[in-house]
């Protein structure tokens, strides 16, 4: 499973949603390849990425991008980033 935090440049808020969700799927058990990217590397036609975490103000603007999108409110809710991906895994 290959998943993509995304923010405008790839080094910011992509790089904290990173790190918290490898906390997130460390404790659910579940294993997956989490990389901070850019939002041109996660619009680019050959992404790997199965699902996309973004912040709702980038949600519009990967509305054609063919991963699962999901948008985190608060980047620092670990509750709401586990209810988020335990649901798109499931």
């Amino acid at each position: 499973m290959k998943i993509f935090a995304v923010c405008g440049a790839g080094i910011g808020t992509s790089v904290l949603l990173k790190s918290n969700a490898d906390r997130v799927l460390q404790d659910l058990g579940l294993e997956a390849e989490v990389k901070a990217v850019s939002i041109a590397d996660a619009m680019a036609s050959d992404s790997p990425a199965q699902i996309v975490l973004v912040t709702p103000e980038l949600l519009e603007k990967l509305a054609d991008v063919k991963s699962e999108v999901i948008a985190i409110n608060n980047i620092f809710d670990l509750g709401e980033l586990t209810q988020k991906l335990e649901s798109a895994l499931a």
